[in-house]
């Protein structure tokens, strides 16, 4: 259906609306500079970094892609990504983005999972760098919307998992700087238990990086 609406409609920008460009100039440079480093109020034990605010043109961006599928914004907030990422990160070590995880019911409806997605284009941006997709959540978490943050942190409280498998079968190298990859940064609660689920199965996680925080 977005195919055929791009041959009737002129492309419009998901940060500014303005029409000739998916993704204009002027929307990406609010998601270029150095990464910001933020503190959550549920701390993930791990330092947390932003590519900007969840405001503007990157907040439009985020509402865009989760709420009318706009997959094509996967490569541009993926690049943005992997810039920061290139700025944050150890030269002398192999990079493992391991994206936050998302309820199922949300992925069907947004055709994919849009956090992933955008993991993967960064990944490929970087060299030495892969997009290990390793955490889920149980299908007894609910929505978040509306949480305040004691029930955002009891509704994940120990309902982030890892899939079952190898760390060798994943190619995650021993000596893997690990970073956990989001779209929006709210209380810090999936940042925890993500942590933590990665801890449990002695992947210990460098740091988290998100585009916005809230």
């Amino acid at each position: 259906m977005r195919t055929l609406l791009d041959l009737v409609l002129p492309a419009a920008c998901a940060g500014c609306g303005r029409s000739g460009a998916d993704w204009c100039a002027a929307c990406a440079v609010t998601l270029t500079g150095p990464p910001v480093r933020v503190w959550p109020r549920t701390d993930p034990g791990v330092p947390c970094w932003a590519l900007g605010p969840y405001a503007g043109p990157a907040r439009r961006a985020v509402l865009a892609v989760k709420e009318r599928g706009r997959r094509d914004l996967a490569k541009p907030l993926g690049a943005a990504l992997a810039g920061a990422l290139a700025e944050l990160r150890s030269p002398r070590r192999p990079l493992v983005l391991v994206p936050a995880p998302s309820r199922g019911v949300a992925a069907r409806r947004r055709g994919g999972d849009p956090v992933l997605r955008t993991a993967a284009v960064a990944a490929q941006w970087l060299p030495d760098t892969r997009m290990v997709s390793l955490l889920r959540v149980g299908p007894e978490v609910r929505d978040s919307v509306g949480l305040t943050p004691a029930e955002r942190a009891r509704n994940l409280e120990g309902r982030v998992r890892t899939a079952p498998g190898r760390f060798a079968d994943r190619g995650i190298p021993a000596n893997a700087e690990i970073v956990l990859v989001d779209d929006v940064l709210t209380t810090g609660a999936t940042a925890r238990e993500s942590v933590r689920a990665l801890r449990h199965i002695g992947l210990p996680t460098h740091g988290v990086l998100v585009t916005c925080v809230a």
